[in-house]
């Protein structure tokens, strides 16, 4: 199992329209061999943003890259840099393989 994840600082104020942003895209994921599972995060506020991470699992590394290298994920990030207003800095990527599953 991978699992992959993306934390978002969102600016303070903003928290409706990125959860809205989220909501209404197209990703496509369900058609993807090797996705499991997404969730979509929200942690602690500061005093200038809210902390946000998208995570999903994907069956392994390999099924998550080819996903990365599919026309699929081209549709989904299409309009990703529409949102610039929404974040404080760029997204930070952390993936994770598992190495205990219960």
């Amino acid at each position: 199992m991978f699992i992959a994840m993306n934390r978002f600082r969102v600016a303070q104020g903003r928290e409706a329209e990125f959860e809205t942003v989220w909501r209404e895209r197209d990703t496509q994921l369900d058609t993807v061999p090797g996705f499991q599972a997404f969730h979509l995060l929200r942690g602690p506020a500061a005093e200038d943003h809210t902390l946000y991470s998208s995570h999903t699992v994907w069956e392994s590394r390999a099924a998550f890259e080819d996903w990365t290298r599919s026309e699929a994920f081209r549709a989904a990030h299409r309009n990703a840099g529409s949102h610039k207003g929404l974040y404080l800095g760029h997204p930070q990527f952390e993936g994770f393989e598992a190495v205990l599953a219960l």
